[in-house]
């Protein structure tokens, strides 16, 4: 009777678990091993608060002698982790040969207080 009990407990606490994956927002910056063999190299993105919104930046610098086309995408998140939306569409820049560009957001939902900036090619 005592494991029948025990594996019905076990049951009950797996069926009141989430099934949605827990986020790890102090992981701010995500980059393909592709964007770090291409010659870019950049830092965390640094928040800041400007007119009551919270605002992302990312300097990518270009270590090669050619330019290169990178993508990013900037995603945000409240104070427990969960994805702000709507979200933001990816972009596409170019960053010059042994030059720097500055990648921004800007969130004006009151509740983002976390970034993850992510880079592919």
């Amino acid at each position: 009777m005592r494991q029948w009990l025990s594996g019905l407990l076990l049951l009950t606490l797996a069926a009141c678990s989430s099934d949605k994956p827990m986020i790890n927002t102090s992981q701010s910056l995500v980059m393909e091993s592709a964007v770090l063999s291409a010659g870019i190299i950049t830092d965390s993105p640094k928040l800041t608060e400007q007119d009551g919104q919270q605002r992302a930046l990312s300097v990518l610098q270009n270590l090669r002698e050619t330019p290169v086309k990178v993508h990013y995408r900037f995603y945000w998140y409240d104070d427990k982790g969960l994805e702000i939306t709507p979200e933001e569409p990816a972009q596409t820049l170019i960053v010059p040969a042994h030059g720097s560009v500055e990648v921004a957001s800007q969130m004006g939902n009151p509740t983002a207080s976390k970034v993850r900036l992510y880079l592919y090619l």
